[in-house]
């Protein structure tokens, strides 16, 4: 992917008025900033795909979809939506701009918009990106034979080992395997992201070793803290490791960008550590209204109908 960079950073000094050349340059950057977690490829991606708008500024999908996607990265989920729009319009059958589409109304809690783009993405490219998609969207409904099925035609489509190893992450994940503990290390060690080190810790609690799942909590917050965006993975870190009042904060923040059934949880747990349960049930039953049905949703919902007792 580096290599992919440096020859169309190459080509550019050749052919510096090449709209298509500076979009596939942006959208690089945006999938090296998901590998790597190094936030400086974000700022590189918004230049490239500025410049790529600047010299073509209308009817331009491959940039509309880079931003969409950038956007979605930096949990801007309203821009994101916009901008899939715009690329939808502009390139109707491009399986990538379905996919940012996919992700921005999933996250903002459109879920009939969030199936109608992510159909039309399985019917464009039934590939490892639109079947993980349909996977997450399976699993969001409680209909996990459909998840599982959807990742292992995801795995049986993976072209490489990364693309393979997170197949394997998700299916781990869904079946309970206690594979998931040396998954999720080998991950958080590759791209030591505030999310992958926040799973590595969950990993380890369930396998009895809270200290050093504190360690990666710990880790985490900082991450979090330092770079900011992600407000729901630090409302659910700070809520059971942290802060209950910071954890609160970022719940509000989230709660007020986004009203989907991620946010949902994250308030109401939060709410609940706070010794508000009342007030966190109406969440909870939100969270939960798809037929979504997370372990740690659950363990959420199961602490605050305990306490309402």
């Amino acid at each position: 992917m580096q290599h992919t960079a440096e020859s169309l950073q190459a080509k550019l000094r050749r052919v510096p008025r090449d709209a298509a050349a500076w979009a596939q340059l942006g959208a690089t950057h945006v999938e090296l900033a998901r590998v790597t977690y190094d936030a400086q490829h974000h700022s590189r991606a918004e230049k490239a795909l500025t410049e790529s708008l600047r010299l073509k500024p209308e009817g331009n999908g491959e940039a509309f979809t880079g931003r969409g996607a950038l956007a979605n990265a930096k949990h801007e989920f309203a821009a994101a939506r916009e901008w899939g729009q715009r690329a939808v319009a502009a390139a109707p059958d491009s399986a990538a701009a379905q996919g940012v589409l996919v992700d921005a109304l999933t996250q903002l809690g459109d879920d009939a918009g969030a199936s109608v783009a992510l159909q039309r993405m399985l019917d464009l490219r039934p590939g490892v990106a639109s079947f993980t998609r349909a996977a997450y969207h399976f699993e969001l409904h409680g209909r996990l034979d459909e998840a599982r099925g959807a990742l292992e035609r995801a795995l049986e489509s993976a072209s490489s080992p990364d693309e393979a190893a997170f197949c394997r992450l998700h299916l781990d994940k869904l079946e309970g395997r206690t594979e998931f503990l040396e998954t999720t290390r080998e991950r958080a060690s590759k791209v030591p992201s505030p999310e992958n080190l926040a799973k590595y810790g969950e990993a380890l609690d369930r396998a009895g070793r809270p200290a050093e799942a504190r360690a990666q909590y710990d880790l985490a917050l900082r991450q979090l803290r330092a770079l900011g965006g992600d407000d729901l993975t630090a409302a659910l870190i700070s809520a059971d490791h942290g802060d209950p009042a910071e954890a609160l904060r970022f719940a509000e923040k989230e709660w007020a960008k986004r009203r989907s059934v991620f946010s949902a949880d994250a308030l109401a747990w939060a709410l609940h550590v706070n010794r508000r349960s009342a007030e966190a049930l109406p969440y909870s039953d939100q969270a939960v209204a798809l037929g979504w049905r997370d372990q740690e949703v659950l363990r959420h919902r199961t602490a605050i109908l305990g306490s309402l007792r």
